[in-house]
C-alpha cells in the first residue's frame, strides 16, 4: 500500500453514526457558533437553534403520518429549509429523495412514479418555470381532495404535498402548519423512532443528472453520506472556526455531503447562496469572512473574471473544493493566486460512492492538487482496473478507476440489473472513467470509458486531447467528443470556446496540433462556440455534444 493511503487508512475508523447523531453531537459541542447563515438576508441560526427546528420539522412530520422507510422529495432551490429537512427527515427514518431543479413536467412524474415516493416538498418558482404549477399538472387531484386524504391516479403512491416555506397553496402544507403540529408528537415517540435506526439504512436517494442516460435512483446511507462528509471535511482541515460559502446546487452531493456534512461534522459554519451567482458569491466571502468556497471549474472562472473581482477583500478565504468536473491546470493555479486559496482540495467520485473515493490535502503539493484527483479516502479502497474482470493494472496504465469500501450505494432503486452491471460480485463499484494511478497512489482522470474515440483501430482520450488544446493562449475551454464516421468509425470532434476578445478559426485549432500531437488526434471537425450544455450541478453535458456534433457534421460524414 502506498504510503500516503497507508497513513489515510491508520487514521480510518468506521464510525456507525446516523445523520440524527452527527447534528447532536456537533449541537452539543458548539451550540452558540453560527450554523446557518444567508447573508443576502441577514438569516442567522446557531447550532442550537438549528437543532432545535430540525427536531420540531421531524416531529411535525410524525404528526403528519410520515413513517419510517417512507420516501420525502425535495424539489427545490437552497433555500433556508432545505437543510432542515435533510436532517428532519433523517431524524425520523424517512428516506430524502433530491429532485433536480431542471427538472420538467415529464421528469418529474418519472422520478415521482418510479420511486413510488409518498411525500414532496416543493418551493414557487425558479427563472421562468413555475413548480406549483407544474406540481397541480401532475397532481390534479390537489385542487380538490382534502389535505391528509389524497388520492392520485397517476401516483398512487403520493400521500402529501409540502410547500418548503410559509406561503399556502391549496391541497399543500406549509412548513410553519407543519411546524405547528409538532406538538401532536410526544418525546417518547420521537426518541423510540430514533432509537429504530440502523446507520446502514438508506436514508438518501438521489436520481442520476442524466449526462449519461437514463436517471436511476442511487440509494445512499447514513454511514456512507456521513463518513464521507467527515473526511471530505477533515482533508480540508475543517473546525468550528471556519466558514464555509456554499454556492452549488444542494440536491446534488457536492452540495448536501460535501458541503453541509462536511460542514456538520467539524462545526463549520454554512453560509449559504439560494442560487449561484458569481457577484454575491463574492460579496458572501467578503461580508462573511468566509474560510472556504466550493465550486464547479465555470463558477470559479465566473468569479475571477467579474469585472468587480478586485473590488471584494477576499483575503480570509484559504480552502476550499474545485470539483464536479476536470479542473484544467490554469484556472486551479489563478484561484490558488488570486483568490488566496492556498490549500483548496480536488475531490473525485461518483454519485453511487456517496460520492467521494479520491481526494487532496492542504499539505499536498500544488502539483499534485493541480494534476490529480488526489489518493484513496479513508476506508476506501481505489484501484485502477480491467473494466471486465476489476484485476488491478500496473501503476502508470490506463483501466477504469474502481473503488470498495462503506461508502459504496446500497444499490439503484427498483433496477437490480443495473445494480449487479456497476457493482462487482465482490463490491468493486465500477466509475465508468478511464485513468491512471502513479507509483504514490494519486489517480488522474483521463476521460469517461464511453468517452474514448476509437478511429480506425486508434484510442483516443478526450481528456488528453483537451488538455492539450487549453495550452492554446486563446482558448479559454474546449471539449473533444467522437464524430460517427463510415470510413474510420469514428473521428475527433471539438467544441471550443475562445477567451474574450479572442479570435478562433477552426484552422487556428488544427496549426496548433499538427506537429505536436498524433496526427489521429488532431480534431477533424472544429466547432467555435460561446457555451457548452451544462446540469444544474454545473456538469457539462457530453452526450449533449456528441449529439450536436452528429447532427452539425452528418453531411460531411463518408
Amino acid at each position: 500500500m502506498d504510503e500516503k493511503v497507508r497513513e489515510r487508512h491508520a487514521q480510518f475508523e468506521l464510525r456507525e453514526w446516523t445523520l440524527g447523531q452527527i447534528l447532536d453531537n456537533t449541537v452539543s459541542r458548539f451550540p452558540d457558533n453560527e450554523a446557518l447563515v444567508y447573508a443576502d438576508r441577514n438569516y442567522r441560526k446557531t447550532w442550537r437553534e438549528f437543532g432545535d427546528i430540525v427536531h420540531q420539522l421531524a416531529k411535525g412530520l410524525m404528526a403528519l403520518g410520515v413513517q419510517k422507510g417512507e420516501k420525502v422529495a425535495v424539489w427545490a432551490t437552497n433555500v433556508p429549509y432545505w437543510t432542515v429537512l435533510q436532517f428532519a427527515t433523517a431524524k425520523i427514518g424517512a428516506i430524502l429523495i433530491t429532485v433536480n431543479t431542471n427538472y420538467r413536467e415529464h421528469e418529474l412524474l418519472y422520478l415521482l412514479s418510479h420511486s413510488e415516493c409518498e411525500n414532496i416538498f416543493i418551493i414557487d418558482s425558479l427563472r421562468d418555470h413555475d413548480f406549483v404549477i407544474t406540481l397541480y399538472n401532475i397532481v390534479p387531484e390537489l385542487r380538490t381532495r382534502p389535505r391528509g386524504e389524497l388520492c392520485c391516479g397517476a401516483l398512487p403512491h403520493l400521500k402529501r404535498v409540502c410547500f418548503l416555506g410559509a406561503e399556502k397553496h391549496r391541497g399543500m402544507y406549509s412548513v410553519p402548519e407543519i411546524l405547528a403540529l409538532s406538538v401532536m408528537t410526544s418525546d417518547e415517540e420521537y426518541n423510540v423512532r430514533q432509537a429504530s435506526l440502523d446507520p446502514w439504512d438508506v436514508i438518501n436517494m438521489q436520481y442520476t443528472s442524466g449526462t449519461t442516460g437514463f436517471p436511476r435512483g442511487v440509494m445512499l446511507t447514513h454511514v456512507g453520506v456521513g463518513l464521507n462528509g467527515y473526511w471530505i471535511g477533515r482533508h480540508q482541515g475543517f473546525t468550528e472556526n471556519d466558514r464555509l460559502c456554499l454556492t452549488v446546487p444542494l440536491f446534488h452531493c457536492y452540495g448536501c455531503v460535501l458541503g453541509v456534512m462536511a460542514a456538520v461534522n467539524h462545526g463549520t459554519t454554512m453560509v449559504i447562496q439560494e442560487t449561484f451567482h458569481p457577484l454575491k458569491a463574492l460579496a458572501a466571502v467578503d461580508s462573511e469572512r468566509c474560510t472556504a468556497l466550493y465550486g464547479v471549474p465555470t463558477m470559479f472562472l465566473a468569479e475571477l473574471e467579474h469585472k468587480l473581482f478586485s473590488r471584494f477583500d477576499i483575503s480570509s478565504l484559504r480552502t476550499g473544493i474545485m470539483a464536479g468536473s476536470v479542473c484544467p491546470e490554469p484556472l486551479m493555479r489563478r484561484v490558488v493566486e488570486d483568490m488566496h486559496m492556498k490549500e483548496i482540495t480536488i475531490c473525485y467520485g461518483l454519485t453511487e460512492g456517496s460520492p467521494v473515493m479520491t481526494q487532496s490535502d492542504i499539505n499536498d503539493p500544488i502539483k499534485l492538487r493541480c494534476e490529480t484527483a488526489g489518493c484513496a479516502m479513508p476506508g476506501i479502497e481505489v484501484r485502477v482496473g480491467d473494466p471486465e474482470t476489476c484485476e488491478e493494472l500496473r501503476r502508470g496504465q490506463v483501466g477504469e478507476i474502481l473503488c470498495r469500501g462503506y461508502n459504496v450505494m446500497k444499490g439503484y432503486y427498483k433496477m437490480p440489473e443495473d445494480t449487479d452491471r456497476i457493482i462487482s460480485p465482490d463490491g468493486w463499484l465500477h466509475s465508468g472513467d478511464l485513468g491512471v494511478m502513479d507509483e504514490h497512489g494519486y489517480v488522474r482522470v483521463t476521460g469517461r470509458i464511453k468517452d474514448m474515440i476509437i478511429r480506425g483501430g486508434e484510442n483516443v482520450y478526450p481528456r488528453e486531447v483537451e488538455e492539450f488544446l487549453l495550452g492554446m493562449a486563446v482558448v479559454a475551454d474546449v471539449q473533444i467528443v467522437a464524430v460517427p464516421s463510415r470510413k474510420y468509425g469514428e473521428e475527433v470532434g471539438a467544441f471550443v470556446i475562445p477567451k474574450e476578445g479572442a479570435d478562433v478559426q477552426p484552422e487556428d485549432v488544427r496549426d496548433y496540433c499538427r506537429g505536436k500531437i498524433s496526427w489521429y488526434k488532431i480534431p477533424r471537425h472544429i466547432a467555435i462556440v460561446d457555451k457548452f450544455p451544462l446540469t444544474a450541478s454545473g456538469k457539462i453535458q457530453k452526450y449533449k455534444l456528441r449529439e450536436t456534433a452528429a447532427e452539425l457534421w452528418s453531411d460531411v460524414v463518408r
